[in-house]
């Protein structure tokens, strides 16, 4: 395959070994800068120049994109994607993972374990959220942070409001998240690559510092992780959206708490501990992938008048609860089930002899006024009593 790896540090360690491990397998492999390219939608289709000239074709790109130039590097992953070039990490990936209230919402709606966390910007709110997450110490986190910068410990409730509205002052975003104390300074990186972990190294913070980051001084050891663990990586990658990512974990009393994922996930720490060759492991799972373009399945199946993606959500009492996919009656109104979620776990193309239960999720693509028609209407919420008025009593 002919592969682009998009990074403006050619001779960084990362990029050299991806670079190095395609050759090694015969691919041919360019190292292009993120910042040189050019979106062109001035033809008939999409299109990309670079220092100023058409871009050459390419089978698959991987994105090493920097924090920094989120919003351009996006801009050009995505048009890859529109000229149906494969990429493991599409755009809305690395989009959602880049900023962690963002990524912390769309965990928190899977059941994904993490840190208890809250997001405030009224200064009358600070201290009922510190209370929420389980008091102080907290953790503080600035919405955009790296490699453990904008991550403060507060020691106690005074401090942690003080730095919090010096921070709204100067219009930055505060995560507001529990310290983990069973952690003890120490976090779990798993290297997720398609549906596995490929690598994982636990990582040791040094002295009285909480932060393990290896660019804090962290050391760092090969770790084999238990099924939970893995699992629960590889889910957190899915959900973001991405194939390559690391995933950071802390060891809680109750199982793993994700922090963060990562869609640009530096090599040289985990292969060091490991002795594994991650690089080639990411080069293999494009090879293997390339023929699979990223491609935006709502805005394709949307374009037909009258039909559409759904969730359909089964509550106790649907018709449909208790019979098989075939028996539902779906196929009769045009509906066909596209994935089954239960739970934490996903059926991809159900087949017909599946049971219906309460509590499935359908992911469905058929005629919206059929699917609309399945939709129970939301609940509402109890409307509070209000005050007796000051005149409870008009006179005649």
């Amino acid at each position: 395959m002919k592969l682009a790896i998009l990074s403006r540090a050619p001779r960084a360690y990362s990029t050299q070994r991806l670079r190095t491990a395609a050759l090694d397998r015969g691919h041919v492999v360019k190292v292009l800068n993120t910042l040189r390219f050019a979106i062109d939608l001035s033809g008939d289709e999409p299109d990309l120049q670079f220092r100023g000239k058409p871009l050459s074709t390419y089978d698959a790109i991987l994105p090493r994109i920097g924090n920094s130039i989120t919003y351009f590097g996006t801009a050009v992953v995505r048009q890859f994607e529109q000229m149906d070039v494969y990429t493991p990490n599409p755009a809305y990936g690395i989009t959602n993972s880049r900023d962690k209230l963002r990524a912390t919402q769309i965990l928190s709606r899977h059941n994904i374990g993490m840190p208890a966390t809250t997001f405030v910007r009224d200064r009358a709110d600070v201290i009922p959220a510190i209370e929420r997450v389980g008091g102080a110490p907290v953790v503080l986190k600035l919405l955009e942070g790296t490699q453990g910068i904008g991550v403060i410990l507060a020691p106690d409730r005074k401090v942690a409001e003080a730095i919090i509205e010096t921070l709204h002052s100067t219009q930055q975003n505060v995560l507001i998240q529990r310290f983990v104390k069973e952690s003890k300074g120490r976090d779990i990186r798993a290297l997720v690559v398609g549906d596995r972990v490929v690598a994982a190294m636990r990582r040791v913070a040094q002295g009285d510092e909480f932060r393990s980051n290896v660019h804090r001084g962290g050391s760092v050891e090969p770790v084999q992780l238990d099924e939970e663990y893995e699992r629960t990586a590889v889910r957190a990658a899915q959900i973001m959206g991405l194939r390559v990512a690391g995933v950071d974990m802390l060891e809680g009393n109750d199982g793993p708490l994700v922090m963060e994922v990562n869609s640009s996930p530096g090599l040289e720490g985990i292969e060091a501990a490991t002795q594994l060759d991650v690089a080639g492991a990411i080069i293999d799972y494009i090879a293997q992938q390339v023929a699979f373009p990223e491609i935006d399945v709502r805005q394709r199946l949307s374009v037909s008048t009258g039909y559409g993606v759904a969730e359909l959500v089964v509550h106790a009492g649907a018709d449909i609860v208790g019979k098989k996919i075939g028996e539902s009656g779906l196929e009769e109104r045009d509906i066909s089930v596209l994935t089954l979620h239960r739970g934490a776990t996903v059926i991809p193309n159900p087949r017909h002899k599946e049971v219906v239960q309460d509590g499935d999720r359908l992911l469905c693509f058929g005629k919206l006024e059929e699917m609309r028609s399945m939709i129970p209407d939301r609940r509402k919420r109890k409307s509070r009593v209000k005050k007796l008025p000051a005149q409870p009593i008009h006179d005649d």
